[in-house]
């Protein structure tokens, strides 16, 4: 199982944080650092502060070398997809090649409405992640693409510069039929939120299911867990979860401040597993 540290850069984690908790991750182990994507706090004071996911990776990008970085998730509600695009590739340009991109349809209506966001109906919000992967996608595809859709309209789309390496697609949730269908299309992996081993286990059944539907073999699956507890509770719930088939988990720190605790794991947990 391959591990990875999740930070929810929301909570006012500060530039000088962010620095550390990479280079941290990094002399430790890790895989990859993953960050939200959200502009005020969800458990805390609204004006807490956060700093734009995307500029971050770019600057962590350039100060890291073998750590992979990405989003858990982007909404398709802050950037056009276009913009999403060129954002991406350019971490990936700047990483030669360590970035991921998980995207979602947005679910917070307070910082939406704060910031200016639109914030449609559940059903015109996925319609919009829909529209928005594909968009994403085909921007990193050699040849250029017309796309005319309820949101987006893109003629002669020939986005430049390319990834050096494709950027891995994340997709997630608790693999209902519609979102299945989706990564089923789309994804190269796909993420679940704190499930326990059986949730998982069926969980990725039913994400399996839809890759044989859709022609393809089963893509990877990952699952987001709090990092919590002593390392040898941490080591036996990881290990429950391997055996459910997950392929990678990403571990929720969030006391960011707390570099103690991403060492102890990259010490005494990442080795285990």
């Amino acid at each position: 199982m391959r591990v990875c540290l999740m930070i929810e850069g929301q909570e006012g984690v500060t530039w000088d944080q962010w620095r550390a908790l990479a280079e941290t991750a990094e002399a430790g182990g890790f895989e990859a650092l993953f960050r939200s994507d959200h502009y005020e706090s969800l458990g805390g004071p609204p004006n807490t502060g956060s700093l734009d996911a995307w500029s971050t990776i770019n600057a962590l990008a350039a100060l890291t070398t073998t750590l992979k970085l990405g989003t858990l998730v982007s909404p398709v509600t802050f950037r056009h997809p276009s913009v999403l695009a060129r954002s991406v590739v350019t971490a990936d340009h700047v990483s030669g090649g360590r970035v991921e991109l998980g995207i979602g349809a947005g679910w917070h209506e307070g910082e939406h409405r704060s910031f200016g966001f639109p914030f449609d109906t559940t059903g015109d919000r996925f319609d919009r992640l829909t529209e928005q992967i594909e968009i994403v996608s085909r921007s990193w595809d050699a040849e250029p693409f017309d796309f005319d859709g309820r949101f987006y309209r893109l003629e002669q789309c020939d986005a430049q510069p390319k990834p050096t390496r494709r950027p891995n697609l994340i997709l997630g949730g608790s693999a209902q039929p519609r979102g299945a269908a989706l990564a089923a299309r789309w994804a190269d992996e796909y993420n679940t939120v704190h499930p326990s081993p059986e949730e998982a286990r069926e969980r990725k059944a039913r994400i399996d299911q839809a890759c044989a539907d859709a022609g393809r073999d089963p893509i990877p699956f990952s699952a987001m867990v709090p990092l919590e507890g002593s390392p040898g509770d941490l080591i036996e719930q990881l290990r429950g979860l391997a055996e459910a088939g997950v392929e990678r988990v990403m571990l929720q720190h969030l006391a960011h401040e707390d570099l103690a605790t991403v060492e102890l794991v990259g010490r005494e947990v990442i080795g285990a597993i």
